[in-house]
């Protein structure tokens, strides 16, 4: 398997491990959705906190010339981590949602 094919693997592994944790509160669920086609990976939470309506993007992970660049991260302790874990090294991580001037100053890529 070739390193694509792999970071890919990573990301849809990791995300699918975000669904299994329960919400303390609401009628909440985490969904993937993955346009293998574009490497973009999205985790959704949608559902009901009493009678408010929730839905929203939790984490996008795009591919990106074989870097794999985190758009959004809205979970506690961030999927960088997790995916350097997996196996995707800290230089083919990009924080996304880092502007680009602040990058430089991770431990991660800066593009």
């Amino acid at each position: 398997m070739d390193t694509l094919d792999t970071y890919r693997q990573i990301i849809q592994n990791v995300l699918a491990e975000y669904t299994r944790i329960p919400y303390a509160y609401g009628q909440l669920e985490c969904r993937t959705i993955f346009d293998r086609d574009r490497d973009s990976y999205l985790l959704l939470t949608l559902g009901w906190h009493g009678i408010k309506r929730i839905h929203g993007c939790l984490v996008h992970v795009d591919i990106i010339d074989g870097k794999v660049w985190i758009q959004r991260d809205g979970t506690e302790h961030g999927i960088a981590r997790d995916l350097e874990k997996a196996g995707i090294p800290k230089k083919d991580i990009v924080l996304g949602f880092q502007a680009p001037n602040v990058r430089k100053y991770t431990e991660y890529a800066v593009a």
